[in-house]
């Protein structure tokens, strides 16, 4: 599969769920990113990987001119709609990180909240985060730790999933410390801060209920199994989920990296 396809694909995937109930989960992460960002009113921000809204609303209401861009067109209409409804005013769009359709330096902030990350191409989307970033101007991104309850997860899922194809970047090397500083080193004086996003469901069955019909990855990999594949996959899940209970709650740890910077 070409990257095209791939992120055509991406696109669906992301979209075919109510991701906004599973995005609600990580508020915490979104306002740590926010926070980074430094001051806000009358900034020009840009949010990558927008999801359904959950930086650029909080940017909005600071202040900032604010444009979210996200692969899945789903994701564009429901962050669009959300705002409508709350009368936020930002501006929503399907776009493409790897080709972002801004001129050079048009904005004061970047931002993407575990977003950006899955972008296959890395070399690529750091190349276009740089790019659109004004000198002076402020870089904010979070990615997923390896080593945390989200690296397990992955590990998790990948019994299940095909390969992806040859050169597709691990969305988890974003959460190294070398690895953004390789990236994003040369166009940004950069700063990294561990934080913890705890997870907590009643139980595994819960848990699968949740991922199962509202996180993308999820969903449309159980729906791509045939029924007795589809119930080994529902069992390990559930499983795999109750190794994180703590009394009456699954507490699940979810470690991530938060890079900031300063364009130079």
């Amino acid at each position: 599969m070409a990257f095209e396809d791939l992120k055509k694909f991406q696109g669906q995937m992301w979209g075919s769920g109510p991701f906004e109930e599973v995005e609600a989960s990580i508020a915490d992460m979104h306002e740590r990113v926010f926070e980074a960002a430094g001051p806000h009113d009358g900034r020009t921000w840009l949010d990558v990987g927008c999801g359904t809204g959950g930086v650029s609303v909080l940017a909005a209401q600071g202040g900032a001119e604010v444009t979210g861009v996200d692969l899945a067109p789903n994701l564009i209409e429901t962050a669009t709609r959300r705002a409508q409804e709350n009368r936020i005013d930002a501006t929503y769009r399907v776009g493409d990180v790897e080709a972002l359709e801004f001129p050079d330096g048009a904005f004061d902030i970047v931002t993407s909240s575990v977003g950006a990350i899955f972008a296959p191409d890395h070399a690529a989307t750091a190349a276009e985060l740089a790019r659109v970033c004004a000198p002076g101007g402020t870089i904010a991104l979070s990615a997923w730790r390896p080593e945390g309850g989200v690296g397990e997860f992955f590990l998790f899922m990948r019994q299940f999933q095909p390969p992806p194809p040859p050169g597709v970047g691990n969305p988890l090397d974003w959460g190294q410390e070398q690895h953004v500083e390789e990236l994003l080193g040369g166009a940004f004086d950069l700063s990294f801060e561990e934080f913890d996003s705890p997870f907590e469901i009643a139980s595994g069955e819960e848990f699968w209920e949740l991922f199962s019909r509202a996180f993308g990855p999820t969903r449309v990999l159980a729906e791509s199994m045939d029924e007795d594949r589809r119930a080994e996959f529902r069992d390990a899940f559930i499983e795999y989920a109750e190794r994180d209970r703590d009394g009456d709650m699954i507490r699940q740890s979810r470690t991530y990296l938060l890079a900031s910077g300063t364009r130079h």
